[in-house]
């Protein structure tokens, strides 16, 4: 069973980190950037669950006592889209008709991999791609319009709620 995802909390995280940087984690951007740190730090702060299985996991300890999850785009994507039930948020992928304010928006620049993960802060009419905002560490954005970016594919993940931290 999964508990409700607190998508207002998550996304009020985001508009208040969005220019700056929450002192209780560390900022990777010098290290590859920051955003799927940030795009985490607003996930667990509408979930409130980490899973801390040993490199498959999604936590966030200290900078150097972390997932790879926590701050790598195809890990969190990995993640989050797991099969099997796990603590954690779940999510699936999704078209952007059916995403909502507190999901992710993952960006292909053209490298043939996705290195980007903004945070959905609104939605408008669903299915608008010029009406889905976001906000993002790595270039840090809030209210940016998704099609702003200049990008070669696109991928939208729908968080379904998390897995309770005793769960198996």
């Amino acid at each position: 069973m999964l508990l409700p995802y607190d998508r207002a909390r998550a996304v009020r995280y985001a508009h208040r980190w969005a220019y700056g940087r929450n002192p209780r984690f560390y900022d990777y951007e010098e290290l590859g950037g920051d955003c799927t740190s940030f795009a985490s730090q607003c996930l667990y702060a509408g979930t409130g669950v980490m899973n801390f299985t040993p490199t498959f996991g999604w936590y966030y300890l200290t900078a150097n006592d972390k997932a790879p999850a926590w701050t790598g785009v195809p890990y969190f994507y990995n993640f989050l889209i797991r099969q099997e039930p796990s603590p954690g948020p779940a999510g699936r992928e999704a078209l952007p008709e059916d995403v909502l304010p507190g999901d992710f928006v993952q960006l292909d620049f053209g490298a043939g991999q996705f290195g980007h993960t903004p945070v959905i802060v609104e939605v408008g009419r669903p299915g608008g791609l010029d009406e889905i905002l976001v906000a993002a560490h790595s270039q840090d954005a809030d209210w940016r319009p998704v099609i702003s970016y200049s990008y070669a594919n696109i991928r939208f993940l729908h968080i379904l709620g998390a897995y309770p931290p005793d769960i198996p």
